[in-house]
This record gives C-alpha cells, sequence and structure tokens, in this order.
C-alpha cells in the first residue's frame, strides 16, 4: 500500500470502528436495560426497538450509495452520521420503549456502509482492495467483541442512555474523521454503464455470501435477546458479564490465527465452512442448555461464546473482501449494495425474530430457529467455488 492508501484505510476503518461501536455497546445489555421503561415488559415490542436500526437502513442504503455516485462520497457520509447522531440523541433522551424504537429507526436512517466502502474503493487499487476491505472487516469484528466487553460495565455505572450519549460522542468524532483525516476525494471518471441488481441476483456465489451475511447478524441479534439473561441465571450479576465476555474475546482472537491461516493458504472456502460450522454448533449448544433449565453452567456458556467469536470475527473478516474479490468491476457497485442491504435486513431480522420467539417460544425455541438457519446457510454456501488467493 501507498501512504495514501494505507491513510484511506485506516481512516476509513476508523469511521466503521467508531459508528459500529456506539452501535454494537447496546446490544448486550438492551434486552436487560430497557425493561427499566415503560413497555419494556414486552420482549416483542424490546426485540422490534432492539432491531429497528436495521430495517430503515436496509432501506436507505442503496439510495444513499446511489446518492454518493452523484453527490460526492464525503458529503453522503457527514450527512448520514450526522442523522445517525441525531437518532443518538433521541434515543439517549428517551422515556419509553417507543421513543427508544424511533431512535433506533433514526440511527439507521444514516445508512452509510456503501457509501464508505464505495469511497474505499475509489481510493485504493485494485491490487490492495482485498487488504483494506478485510481491515474493515477486522474492525467491525473487533468492535463487536469490545462492545461486549465493555457494555456491562458502562451500563452498570450510566445507563442505557449513557451509552447512548456515548454512541452520540462517536458519531461527532467519526464525522471530524471524515472531515479533517480520510484523503480529499479524488475526481471520479465515468466508468460506464454500471452493474445492475439483477445481474448480482444472477451471480450464485454473490448471492450465497450475501444471504450468508444476513444469517450471520439475524443470528447475532436473535441470540443476544436470550444470552444476557442466561449468564444472569448462571449466576453472573449483569454488571459482570464481562467476566465471561472477555476471556472468550482474548482466546478466540489467538484460535483465530489458524483460521486466517487458511485463507492466506488459499483455503478461503474451507475457512468459511469451519466458521459457519462454529455458529452453528453455538446455535445448537445454546439450545440444550435452554432446554436442560435449572442453571446453566458458567463455564459451559463461556465456551460456547468462545466458539461463537472464533467464527463471527473470521467471517466479519473475510465476506467484505470475499464480495469485492467475486465481483467482476462493474458489478461491484451493485454487490456491496446488495450486501450492506441485506446485512442491514439481518440485524432488523434478528431483533425481531428474537423478541418475537423469546415471547412465544422461549430461549429453546428461539435457539431451535437459529440453529436451523445457520444450518440452511452451511448447506447453501457449500458449493461456493474456491477462492484465488488474494494477488495470484
Amino acid at each position: 500500500m501507498t501512504a495514501q492508501e494505507r491513510r484511506s484505510s485506516v481512516s476509513l476503518a476508523l469511521i466503521f470502528a467508531l459508528r459500529m461501536f456506539g452501535l454494537f455497546l447496546v446490544l448486550p445489555v438492551f434486552a436487560l436495560e430497557a425493561r427499566k421503561y415503560p413497555g419494556g415488559d414486552d420482549p416483542a415490542l424490546v426485540g422490534l426497538a432492539m432491531g429497528m436500526y436495521g430495517l430503515t437502513q436496509a432501506f436507505f442504503q442503496l439510495p444513499l450509495g446511489m446518492a454518493s455516485d452523484r453527490f460526492g462520497r464525503k458529503r453522503v457520509i457527514v450527512a448520514g452520521l450526522l442523522v445517525f447522531a441525531v437518532g443518538s440523541l433521541w434515543a439517549a433522551l428517551a422515556n419509553d420503549v417507543m421513543g427508544l424504537l424511533l431512535g433506533r429507526a433514526l440511527q439507521g436512517a444514516g445508512a452509510v456502509s456503501a457509501a464508505v466502502t464505495a469511497l474505499l474503493a475509489d481510493q485504493t487499487r485494485e491490487s490492495v482492495r482485498t487488504k483494506a476491505m478485510a481491515l474493515v472487516g477486522i474492525s467491525i469484528g473487533l468492535m463487536f467483541a469490545l462492545a461486549l466487553v465493555a457494555a456491562p460495565l458502562l451500563a452498570a455505572q450510566f445507563g442505557l442512555a449513557g451509552l447512548f450519549w456515548l454512541t452520540f460522542g462517536l458519531t461527532v468524532a467519526g464525522i471530524a474523521t471524515v472531515l479533517w483525516v480520510v484523503p480529499p476525494e479524488q475526481p471520479r471518471s465515468t466508468h460506464g454503464q454500471p452493474g445492475r441488481l439483477a445481474d448480482v441476483l444472477r451471480n450464485a456465489d454473490l448471492m450465497r455470501v450475501n444471504f450468508g451475511v444476513f444469517v450471520l447478524h439475524t443470528v447475532q441479534m436473535a441470540m443476544w435477546v436470550a444470552v444476557p439473561a442466561m449468564l444472569v441465571q448462571a449466576g453472573l450479576l449483569k454488571g459482570a458479564h464481562w467476566q465471561a465476555y472477555l476471556p472468550a474475546l482474548v482466546l478466540s482472537i489467538i484460535a483465530m490465527g489458524g483460521l486466517l491461516a487458511m485463507e492466506r493458504r488459499g483455503r478461503l472456502r474451507a475457512a468459511m465452512l469451519l466458521s459457519i460450522g462454529l455458529i452453528l454448533l453455538v446455535q445448537l449448544g445454546l439450545g440444550v442448555v435452554a432446554l436442560g433449565g435449572g442453571m446453566p453452567s458458567l463455564w459451559g456458556l463461556g465456551a460456547l461464546l468462545f466458539v461463537f467469536f472464533c467464527g463471527f470475527n473470521m467471517l466479519e473478516a473475510t465476506q467484505p473482501s470475499l464480495v469485492s474479490r467475486m465481483a467482476p468491476g462493474s458489478l461491484r457497485g451493485a454487490a456491496l449494495g446488495a450486501y450492506n442491504t441485506l446485512q442491514s435486513l439481518g440485524l432488523f431480522a434478528g431483533g425481531a425474530l428474537g423478541g418475537a420467539l423469546a415471547k412465544w417460544a422461549g430461549a429453546p425455541g428461539l435457539f431451535a430457529a437459529t440453529a436451523l438457519l445457520a444450518a440452511l446457510w452451511l448447506v447453501l454456501t457449500w458449493p461456493l467455488r474456491p477462492v484465488a488467493k488474494a494477488g495470484s
């Protein structure tokens, strides 16, 4: 990478990191903290509020990406982050669950993922773009893991409103990064006829990856409707949940080296299938724990969290990179737009599905559904064609 490409990659990954850290920060504690608000005794409403971000983001992802083509990437990114900041402020000041839901909806309306990814593609050469995309993916995975550790500590001290205030501050820092750290946009030449969404839908391998990111984020959101309560049942107070998350996180980062080594050897397909298998194994394990009733084993839950982090972090690091490598140049914008839209729909579906299943089928029914989704994902991804090593 040149110095300019390195600056672009690091600064744009930082924007993702600041925004996603604030977003993920409420995830581990939202279901528990929302109970303190009027309407918080309805798991379905809480789940809807949790996932509403993903629904509105799904609606705005493609329009804002297209707007960035016409009006400039940085202008759209700043505008989107301003909307996200307003949503964070609204949620911080909310007095009931409906107020939280509206705040989350506004956060989602500031959907800048496609525009940020497009700007990164504009500012990097083809030969280093995969590395740049992977850096963004890794930053998202690390922020999710860090948020799981920090959220219980911060929520115990400042409450859910405090987490949204922190998200507001992080978003303002993201806006400053766009304005003063990200390199200026370069004039983009006309690239001829852009790729169409229909062309992406006809690419079987791209649709397998897109379905995969939808399932990954559906499962991620759904399982965290139930996991905090399971940790409480295991005897770990809400403010001490970091004691389960931190060891699982640290050990998973160490273990992830083996999966990344497979990717470097050109065995990306095998690494992906193994990671999906780990996600499936965790859902089955959590389902067995939930079916057992009584007090769950804290050690058992910690082991399942470790396995989940291994698979999740690997998939978050490799899937955006895989899309950028599989999509032809004329389809890259449409492919990334579809990928980000399905990721957003997964965030919404997971919260809504998790809340509804927790209300009507309990934790065993919730994990049965997530296990079925993960199994379907594994079956549909199995025919994925091997991808050549980057740069080969």
